[in-house]
């Protein structure tokens, strides 16, 4: 089942954020969580539901309900003085294209109208590649969507079972080519270390994605959830857990062959063509900037305000039907957790982190880190902190070392 929220304070009824004024030169991004699936994934601990799960609760009214949400957020916005142009959008789930284009675009329309979107916005929309059509990929074009993420996890039938992925791996290079033709840009998604899966294996499904011609590539190392399916079958030794060093090995061939194909890294779990392909939008949450999570279980950051909305669709629509926020807590880091935050989140990017931005004991670390190898000599002399590979490898371990 997806993980629990975390506790915070109480937000008003009508979602008005504790601060007097938002900073309007800070970007603002736009989240949208589609909480659909067809079937979980047996590692998947998101807030995703299949249809048995939803307790009544429509597909085809979900985008009215976000409707609501994005009003509401345009009062609160604009109540404060800060009713900014999205520069990025992202429609993430769950599988976003379980819902009609015409949906979609529906709600794209929407935030736009309350909003604005930037000239050069970027709008991305997650994709099941099973879902993916011709037509589909002309619509979302049209409505202004101009990156799709592909699902791909693996290209590897045994790998993809042990993932309870259903998808038929032949159907990303088709999803990659409806996109391609409609103008889109190109993401990949892959997950490494699945119980059982070889090198070989992950080089396999490294070379297929990137033998596409993508844009842009996310590989992310599996993460055993407890109270997943799959975290059950590793307890009960059906399956081995994936071991650090072997997902270690993996994570070095990844940004090998990314590099060799013209990819890359600018964050630690993902690889661009170039500087303009990079996700603004996941960027814009590394750096710290502000955006508005719609949807259920939708998390959101405003001028220093975090908070996070009731998991389940059916709670989402009702609270929203009585014109009342959706939030179910929400906290103001004090400065001791901002700047953990802010450390964790900027050493994981190419770009780094200002020396100068840490405490004067994170400064004098640094010297110790490069010699370690795990921080880059040249760009410290420039007033950085970016990460080696091994690096990026033991970045929380960096982290802890910057913030002592």
């Amino acid at each position: 089942m997806p993980s629990a929220l975390p506790v915070g304070d109480p937000v008003p009824a009508d979602g008005m954020l504790p601060v007097a004024a938002i900073d309007p030169t800070v970007d603002f991004g736009v989240y949208v969580h589609v909480p659909f699936c067809r079937v979980r994934c047996g590692y998947c601990d998101f807030n995703t539901y299949t249809a048995e799960e939803l307790r009544g609760v429509r597909r085809d009214d979900y985008p009215a309900a976000v409707a609501a949400e994005v009003a509401l957020a345009q009062r609160v916005l604009g109540g404060l003085g800060s009713v900014r142009p999205a520069q990025t959008v992202f429609f993430g789930g769950g599988t976003p294209t379980l819902l009609p284009g015409d949906a979609l675009a529906g709600m794209l329309g929407g935030i736009r109208s309350a909003f604005g979107l930037a000239p050069d916005a970027e709008v991305t929309v997650e994709a099941n590649p099973d879902t993916v059509t011709d037509a589909l990929a002309v619509r979302l074009a049209a409505a202004g969507v101009t990156r799709l993420s592909i699902g791909m996890q693996s290209a590897v039938p045994e790998v993809l079972a042990t993932l309870d992925r259903t998808h038929d791996p032949d159907n990303v290079a088709t999803a990659v080519r409806a996109a391609r033709a409609a103008g889109l840009d190109v993401s990949v998604d892959l997950i490494y270390g699945a119980p059982g899966e070889t090198v070989d294996q992950w080089r396999r499904s490294v070379e297929t994605a990137l033998a596409l011609e993508i844009d842009h590539l996310s590989a992310y190392a599996l993460i055993v959830e407890e109270g997943t399916p799959l975290h059950r079958r590793i307890r009960r030794g059906e399956l081995v857990a994936p071991s650090d060093d072997l997902q270690a090995d993996m994570y070095e061939l990844v940004d090998d062959l990314a590099d060799a194909a013209g990819l890359g890294w600018y964050e630690v779990s993902n690889w661009a063509r170039d500087e303009a392909h990079r996700s603004r939008h996941n960027l814009a949450y590394w750096r710290g900037t502000d955006w508005w999570g719609f949807g259920p279980g939708a998390h959101s950051h405003v001028a220093g305000v975090r908070w996070w909305n009731v998991k389940h669709p059916a709670a989402y629509a009702q609270r929203l039907a009585q014109a009342a926020s959706p939030a179910a807590g929400r906290e103001v880091p004090d400065a001791e957790a901002a700047d953990l935050e802010r450390v964790l989140l900027r050493s994981r990017i190419r770009d780094g982190l200002a020396i100068d931005e840490l405490a004067p004991e994170g400064r004098r670390s640094v010297a110790g880190l490069i010699a370690d190898g795990l921080v880059e000599p040249g760009d410290a002399l420039r007033g950085r902190v970016v990460l080696t590979r091994p690096g990026r490898l033991l970045a929380d371990a960096v982290v802890r070392v910057l913030t002592a």
